[in-house]
């Protein structure tokens, strides 16, 4: 247990330090090519035609990817320890290290605001379009701002509070198993016409290995939001949570984004183009004055924040754990 919370604080501090460096491998990418691999043996050589047939299809796919990427993650780790503890910290700090999104947030959503304070558009159109799902190719300065926004605040639970929380609970192994979902989930869980019904079963599992983590999330910005300085309001983050946490067709979505809207004051959401067809969505704050790109440095600041008081909070409850049950 001891080792556990050593790794878990190391890896932690190592995404801080180090982020994600486009040239090193990434276990992500391994996920994401076995998802490819399976989805084209279960879906594309297959040229399944009846819905049910699909939706049964991406169920396989769905217990088939976690399972296996849990399983290669206790295997590895397991190794690592029987050969010396030492090793074993190592591994284990690096694969935390590996399932936390902290800086890269900030550096992938930080091109997008260097390029709006240039007042080079076209440059943050494509940077903002590296990190959101959506068309880029018609928005203005304040919609390119948003999607970076928004992308800041639904990660801050998704690529950081969720897996930190999973980590803390089974380590590496649990926490890699929620990667799966989530990885899944953003490359097969879209309602087109391809992905309908092959792509239910992992967005169903990623909206319920989420549900719980998004809450914790957005009470952990609220206190962020209050601890935070004068750029953010916590009562407004707190009314606005409690107002806007449900506007959005994913039970989970709106519940970070709703409360960094109401700490800064601006209106998010709204209306979306995804692969060329508009998505209408309702809007999640109020506008009580307009989006700039200064707030991006302030999302990054607040998820930051949020960050902090997740790491701190797992930590003392892996310790008092320990304290109790791990002498005994």
């Amino acid at each position: 247990m001891q080792y556990h919370i050593l790794s878990f604080f190391l890896g932690f501090l190592l995404d801080l330090f180090l982020g994600d460096p486009h040239h090193w491998p990434h276990p992500v990418r391994l996920i994401g090519n076995l998802i490819r691999v399976l989805e084209k043996a279960l879906l594309e050589k297959a040229d399944i035609k009846k819905d049910t047939d699909k939706l049964k299809r991406g169920i396989v796919l769905a217990v088939i990817v976690p399972g296996i990427t849990a399983a290669a993650t206790a295997l590895l780790l397991l190794g690592a320890y029987r050969i010396h503890p030492v090793m074993g910290i190592v591994v284990e700090t690096i694969m935390t290290y590996q399932l936390l999104a902290v800086k890269c947030l900030k550096v992938e959503s930080m091109k997008v605001y260097r390029c709006l304070k240039d007042r080079q558009s076209e440059a943050a159109r494509e940077a903002v379009s590296m990190i959101v799902g959506r068309d880029t190719a018609a928005l203005d300065e304040e919609g390119i701002a948003k999607a970076a926004i928004e992308t800041v605040a639904e990660n801050a639970s998704d690529g950081v509070i969720a897996p930190m929380l999973y980590t803390a609970l089974g380590g590496p192994v649990l926490g890699f198993f929620y990667k799966a979902v989530n990885t899944m989930d953003s490359m097969v869980g879209y309602k087109n016409e391809k992905y309908l019904y092959f792509g239910r079963a992992a967005a169903k599992l990623d909206d319920f290995v989420n549900f719980i983590p998004a809450r914790i999330s957005a009470y952990l910005m609220i206190a962020a939001a209050f601890g935070g300085g004068k750029c953010f309001s916590g009562k407004n983050a707190c009314y606005i949570y409690k107002r806007d946490r449900r506007q959005h067709a994913s039970p989970n979505s709106a519940q970070t984004e709703s409360v960094c809207a109401g700490a800064l004051g601006i209106q998010l959401a709204g209306d979306a183009s995804y692969f060329g067809k508009l998505v209408k969505k309702p809007y999640i704050g109020d506008a009580l004055r307009k989006v700039e790109y200064e707030d991006i440095r302030r999302v990054n600041r607040l998820m930051y924040l949020t960050a902090w008081l997740g790491e701190v909070t797992c930590l003392l409850l892996m310790v008092v754990s320990y304290l109790i049950f791990g002498r005994m």
